[in-house]
């Protein structure tokens, strides 16, 4: 059985370096981007089974990203999980509109991550 794959898109290195560290923890092989471009240019190569996105990035922020992503003809496939300090309820609502399947608050643990992916179904 292939394992998971997991794209973790945030401008913060030390962000990645955490994330990669949870999910590789969780089985997941872990792929980086540091901005929505990124992200796209990796998902048009390799469409990972979930990504974890980070909101405000340079270039291109996550909600942009995602709406592009969703756009794509295999676009609806990954499970895409918001990571962000943003607490507002409107503008969780407006990544969850936009197409994010999860929402997690910065920061975050290993714990929540891997109660946010059971719950999606996307366990590694």
């Amino acid at each position: 059985m292939t394992s998971k794959t997991c794209l973790v898109v945030d401008d913060s290195r030390v962000i990645r370096k955490v994330s990669r560290r949870i999910l590789e923890e969780m089985g997941f092989e872990v792929a980086e981007a540091a901005d929505g471009v990124e992200a796209m240019a990796w998902c048009a190569a390799v469409l990972p089974d979930v990504i974890l996105l980070d909101w405000r990035m340079p270039n291109m922020d996550g909600l942009e990203f995602v709406r592009r992503l969703r756009a794509e003809p295999n676009g609806a496939a990954p499970k895409v999980v918001f990571c962000s300090v943003e607490s507002d309820l409107d503008a969780i609502r407006e990544a969850l509109d936009a197409g994010a399947d999860e929402y997690i608050m910065k920061p975050f643990d290993g714990g929540i991550v891997a109660g946010k992916l059971a719950a999606l179904g996307v366990a590694a």
